[in-house]
């Protein structure tokens, strides 16, 4: 039916460790998708929203990834923050139905499908700018990486093996953790035994905390200690106390404290909609999730029609003009985003931009295969 509306999947970690962001990730694609009903739809339809709850599981990602493709039919799938949690979507979503589906997290890159198209920031991004300023800033050469067992800290502490490495520096000590590790009395004995000037941070909730609490006991900051983590962002002042964390530098393409006036502006109408501790914030995703769902309306109304190939090959260029963090763009053959990025240090409880890095390349491989993208093949 021409009239009928046009479906729009997202899959959110709404309970579970990371229900903090992935509340957060939700509420930005419900306020996008009213914005866009509210200026008249998008081919002269409405756009029907359905967002479900992958509980921070990959089996249940993968499960609501088979509703929203199989029996919903969604035309166009965002979400998911977890690597782990974009390779269960892309199984069912992709690989099976053939739907086009937009990845919004910051991750380790190197996904090069034909239907998936990435918003979030990738190593050439945020390790590569981020680690040689940090090392001629304060002199640091030796690291330590604590991470979690999964593909994103692996491929993420390559790159930055090789960044370290190529600027003087050496990894004293690299350490992978199932996700549910609590107890790093060990590790950080090692840290500190090690002498490392920096911790390069991959852990993640659950185990995050516990370890950043022990890190802080043993006075790692206090002896000259630096800690990176690319993906911290204001949500984290409300996990653990601000002082664990103090002088810490992460890297993003947004801080809430950029006086961009569009930023400030999406961020009060924000606020003033979902009050509470799920906050608009670059390492959660939303900035992904406002850059993929606005992309994607360019794209479909460039190519003024639903085909998937048609809108694939208009989404290859889509670019938005304004947005958190700034204007943005998709490098053609690439799937991935061109966007402005921040290094940012925690002080006195907030995020204080340092280093404004401008428009960075994302230098992703180029997608080979731009034929039989339709869902009919």
């Amino acid at each position: 039916m021409k009239n009928s509306s046009i479906k729009v999947g997202v899959i959110a970690d709404q309970t579970g460790p990371l229900s903090f962001v992935g509340i957060a990730n939700a509420n930005v694609a419900r306020m996008v998708v009213d914005d866009i009903n509210a200026s008249g739809g998008l081919l002269g339809r409405r756009l029907e929203l359905l967002v479900e709850d992958s509980a921070t599981i990959d089996a249940v990602a993968e499960a609501k990834a088979t509703k929203l493709v199989q029996h919903d039919g969604v035309d166009v799938l965002f979400g998911g923050i977890y690597s782990s949690t974009r390779q269960a979507i892309k199984s069912e979503a992709v690989v099976r139905g053939r739907t086009l589906y937009i990845y919004t997290e910051q991750y380790e890159g190197q996904e090069n499908d034909p239907l998936i198209f990435c918003t979030g920031p990738v190593p050439a991004q945020q390790v590569e700018p981020l680690i040689p300023w940090l090392m001629q800033s304060t002199g640091a050469k030796t690291f330590y990486l604590p991470s979690a067992d999964y593909i994103w800290p692996h491929l993420l502490n390559k790159a930055a093996g090789r960044v370290v490495r190529a600027n003087g520096g050496e990894i004293v000590g690299e350490e992978y953790f199932p996700l549910d590790t609590v107890d790093f009395r060990r590790t950080v004995q090692q840290i500190m035994a090690s002498g490392a000037d920096v911790v390069f941070n991959t852990l993640v909730p659950p185990g995050l905390m516990p370890f950043l609490d022990e890190l802080d006991k043993t006075g790692f900051s206090k002896r000259g200690g630096k800690i990176i983590c690319t993906y911290f962002d204001e949500n984290f002042f409300n996990l653990v106390p601000s002082a664990q964390i103090e002088g810490l530098y992460s890297c993003l393409d947004y801080y809430q404290e950029l006086e961009d006036p569009f930023g400030r502006a999406l961020l009060r109408r924000y606020q003033d909609r979902f009050p509470g501790s799920a906050m608009l914030t670059a390492g959660s995703g939303c900035t992904g999730h406002y850059r993929a769902i606005k992309m994607w309306e360019a794209a479909v109304k460039e190519a003024g029609t639903l085909e998937q190939g048609a809108v694939i090959r208009a989404l290859d260029h889509a670019r938005i003009s304004e947005g958190p963090g700034g204007p943005a763009e998709m490098v053609p053959g690439q799937h991935h985003v061109r966007m402005n990025m921040y290094i940012a240090q925690a002080q006195g409880g907030r995020f204080r931009v340092v280093k404004n890095l401008g428009p960075i390349d994302p230098n992703e491989r180029v997608i080979a295969d731009e034929l039989q993208l339709s869902k009919s093949g």
